[in-house]
């Protein structure tokens, strides 16, 4: 019993890292990781509330826009369609935070599900490889969702419901300004912008908001990243076609080697040295390597 106590105190008093002297016990290491978490949390609220700020452009946008359009006597419905770009900046712009807020929350997530859960639930211990996977992502960083992803996600959630709005206060200025239509043609002719015909401009109107539909529905089964309250990858109806035209080479070679290609281990060389002068060697291998 004596023994076993023994052993057990010095395994909590061992460290858990070194560096020109400096040692790091397992409490010291814990409470590093806990004040490093909160930093992560605090990271991806921070990017979280970028998102928001972008929905609130195109939200702020797109009311002056109809409020201003809808109103008017004359027949300005081109403001509604410089609006409709406008959205679609908004949503680039969305898309790309949210590859960067898709970084922070990966990380805090692998600390929640491999560390700290394991912390509270049987067998009691972390994820052998959580520690590999989160240096991993800190020595070399990468987006763990791909552009076409993050952009479908934005659009599905907030943007597809902006954009169709767009287009029904569109058709209902074209047909209630200056009086309501009677005949197709006269529909045809007052979709006209400036010296671009109507027939062209409904036509033009048609493929923007079928391309728009279409991305949504068929970027539904890009799931790289599952986020905090996704399921699970699920396939979904040309999603691998899709996949196969969207993705560069590198994400492809990433997605064959599982459902979440950016858990990876980092690279190591283990070495055994067997010397009479372990001290020296250590201090040797420390200074210079």
């Amino acid at each position: 019993m004596t023994d076993q106590t023994q052993n057990t105190g010095k395994e909590a008093n061992e460290p858990v890292w070194s560096y020109r002297g400096y040692q790091l016990r397992p409490s010291e290491f814990t409470t590093a990781m806990v004040h490093y978490y909160r930093a992560e949390v605090q990271r991806s609220n921070t990017w979280r509330t970028r998102l928001d700020n972008t929905t609130n452009w195109a939200v702020v946008s797109t009311s002056a826009a109809i409020t201003f359009a809808l109103p008017s006597p004359s027949n300005d419905h081109g403001v509604l369609i410089l609006n409709s770009l406008l959205v679609l900046i908004f949503l680039w712009i969305e898309a790309r935070r949210y590859r960067y807020y898709e970084l922070w929350a990966y990380r805090t997530r692998l600390m929640e599900t491999d560390f700290f859960a394991a912390m509270v639930a049987p067998p009691f211990s972390p994820s052998p490889e959580w520690a590999e996977n989160l240096a991993k992502t800190l020595l070399s960083p990468e987006f763990p969702i791909s552009t076409w992803e993050a952009i479908g996600r934005r659009l599905r959630r907030n943007y597809i419901w902006i954009f169709i709005l767009l287009t029904l206060v569109w058709g209902l200025k074209i047909y209630i300004h200056p009086a309501p239509v009677t005949t197709w043609a006269e529909f045809v002719q007052r979709a006209a912008l400036g010296p671009i015909p109507g027939s062209t401009s409904l036509i033009l109107g048609v493929i923007f908001n079928v391309a728009i539909l279409l991305l949504a529905i068929f970027t539904a089964g890009l799931k790289q990243s599952s986020g905090e309250v996704l399921p699970k990858f699920e396939g979904f109806p040309g999603a691998d076609v899709l996949r196969s035209l969207l993705e560069t080479h590198s994400e492809k070679e990433e997605t064959t080697r599982g459902k979440q290609p950016h858990r990876k281990i980092r690279n190591t060389i283990l070495a055994m040295i067997v010397t009479e002068i372990p001290e020296a060697v250590s201090e040797k291998i420390v200074k210079e390597m």
